[in-house]
């Protein structure tokens, strides 16, 4: 097996698919690291089934909080994608940019280069867009990303609701207009999951120059300060990859700052107390943990139309059979068709809170309520509350100590307690009155501001877009780890690349920003000039 390339990337996930492509396609030799396995399972790739992936320690890390303060002291599972394709295949397959502000916010905060204008032209070479013609859309990139078609009748009852409240509808909340109720854009291509292995990896090791390698990144090495390659462990056996020009980490942004310590950069005195010899004092790695978090609220349907009549032992093998037979029915769909991107205040800059509409009540893990039933899941898009992750041991097996000091901000309750009142308001519009039952989750009870906080407490999940942790921004900024050309700053011959590096969560999923990071990496890694800035971006 091959043991020396030119680039080395650790982690065959979102970006880091997507640069090893772009590497390779330009020439040089590449091995891509991966610790988890093959992706060929019908549960990674039926989309319908999304719920098993990202609960299988077969094709998830397992990772989980430390227990967090504000939610009286509860776990929360943080999922990242232990296969090749990595999150991109265990995901819920939404695509969804992130609104243009958010860019030029990462410019502001010292990412030169990566406002709205100069990133957009990834976002089009990125994909092939199924949803028509638009100058703002790419049509011949590897990434497919089609439309919702929105049959189930709960989805008309939800984009009417919308109108009926007073909300705007947005014909591609990805293209000139987020804010408002319209269709849901996925990651789906002809009824299967179209993760980052079948766009990018694939094509990548269908080259003679790219290889794939099984094995569990242990440190980055090096001479001097220059880095060198990368140390992995295949079961007992160790060895080490050598790289000619870089070491690529796009292992997430849980394992990505993990590794950056294990290999000596970070905090001098978190590592120590590990052990571990300090290489670049970078006191922001691990840093400014960001996420998303949701809740559900659920109703019940007076009429047997939802996917309820689905959610049983016979109903799930029939879904399975048409898809396995057909690649179509119930089971080619990630059943979020609908979406809706809403200021919390008409005083906000732009959309705060992000809507996914399902026309069931059912949760992350799979577990239903009994009955037919919908729900929408709801959550601010820009909370102030920051964590971290930490080292929890030197030992490269260990998982890492991860604290997103979730909830700790006032803003947050105050901004969950409106998510709340405009989901009831939505609900209560004529357009749900035929099927419109009683309110599941929170329940009509639940109104006054300790109640509310209480279920918010009890029951708000992550939406899992966890980022930040090896934030982007100038070299003189003592808190930044990379500087916009995504260099880890102090060091020689190591980049990032990955949602970790993200200065600020946008507005949305992040597998479209995280696929986009690996696009305009590769550019700065091959020394190209940056494709003119889109002035339609404006």
């Amino acid at each position: 097996m091959k043991d020396i390339a030119d680039y080395i990337v650790v982690g065959a996930g979102s970006a880091g698919a997507a640069i090893a492509f772009r590497l390779a396609e330009a020439g040089h030799e590449v091995i891509v690291v991966e610790h988890g396995g093959g992706d060929r399972s019908p549960l990674i790739r039926m989309p319908g089934a999304l719920s098993y992936p990202m609960n299988m320690r077969r094709y998830d890390w397992g990772f989980a909080t430390d227990p967090e303060p504000h939610l009286g002291g509860r776990r929360l599972p943080v999922p990242r994608g232990k296969v090749i394709g990595g999150s991109s295949s265990i995901n819920g397959m939404v695509f969804v940019r992130g609104n243009p502000v958010d860019f030029d916010h990462w410019s502001h905060m010292g990412a030169d280069g990566w406002d709205h204008a100069s990133v957009l032209p990834y976002f089009k070479r990125m994909e092939t867009w199924h949803g028509g013609s638009s100058d703002l859309r790419g049509t011949d990139g590897p990434l497919h990303v089609t439309r919702a078609d929105r049959s189930n009748p709960l989805h008309a009852m939800f984009r009417e609701a919308g109108r009926q409240a007073g909300h705007p509808a947005t014909d591609d909340y990805n293209g000139a207009q987020q804010d408002g109720f319209g269709a849901m854009e996925r990651t789906i291509w002809r009824g299967t999951r179209w993760s980052t292995a079948q766009a990018y990896l694939r094509p990548a090791l269908a080259m003679p120059n790219c290889t794939l390698r099984r094995g569990l990144a242990l440190r980055v090495t090096f001479e001097g300060d220059r880095a060198t390659g990368l140390e992995i462990a295949q079961g007992r056996r160790r060895s080490v990859l050598n790289a000619r020009r870089e070491v690529i980490v796009a292992a997430s942004s849980i394992n990505s700052p993990k590794l950056l310590m294990l290999s000596g950069i970070g905090d001098e005195r978190h590592l120590r107390d590990h052990g571990i010899d300090v290489r670049a004092h970078r006191p922001g790695v691990g840093r400014n943990l960001q996420d998303h978090l949701e809740l559900y609220l659920q109703m019940e349907s007076r009429k047997p139309i939802s996917l309820y009549s689905h959610w049983n032992l016979f109903g799930k093998a029939r879904v399975g059979l048409e898809w396995l037979l057909t690649g179509g029915g119930i089971g080619a769909s990630n059943q979020f068709d609908s979406a809706a991107f809403l200021r919390s205040d008409p005083s906000k800059a732009y959309p705060d809170l992000q809507y996914h509409f399902l026309p069931l009540a059912v949760r992350y893990d799979g577990k239903a309520a009994k009955g037919h039933g919908f729900q929408a899941h709801v959550g601010p898009m820009r909370s102030q509350s920051r964590g971290a992750v930490r080292l929890a041991s030197s030992d490269p097996a260990a998982a890492p100590s991860i604290r997103f000091n979730y909830m700790s901000h006032d803003d947050d309750w105050k901004d969950f307690r409106r998510a709340i009142e405009m989901t009831r308001d939505i609900f209560a519009q004529q357009a749900f009155d035929d099927v419109r039952g009683a309110e599941l989750q929170p329940g009509s009870h639940v109104r006054s501001k300790e109640d509310l906080d209480d279920f918010i407490r009890e029951h708000v999940e992550s939406a899992y877009h966890p980022c930040g942790t090896c934030r982007m921004g100038r070299a003189s900024d003592p808190d930044a780890v990379v500087d916009p050309e995504t260099r880890v700053i102090g060091v020689e011959n190591l980049r990032v690349v990955d949602s970790s590096i993200f200065p600020r969560i946008p507005n949305g999923n992040l597998n479209a920003p995280s696929i986009m990071t690996g696009e305009k990496a590769a550019d700065h890694v091959l020394g190209l000039a940056r494709p003119v800035r889109d002035e339609l971006a404006a």
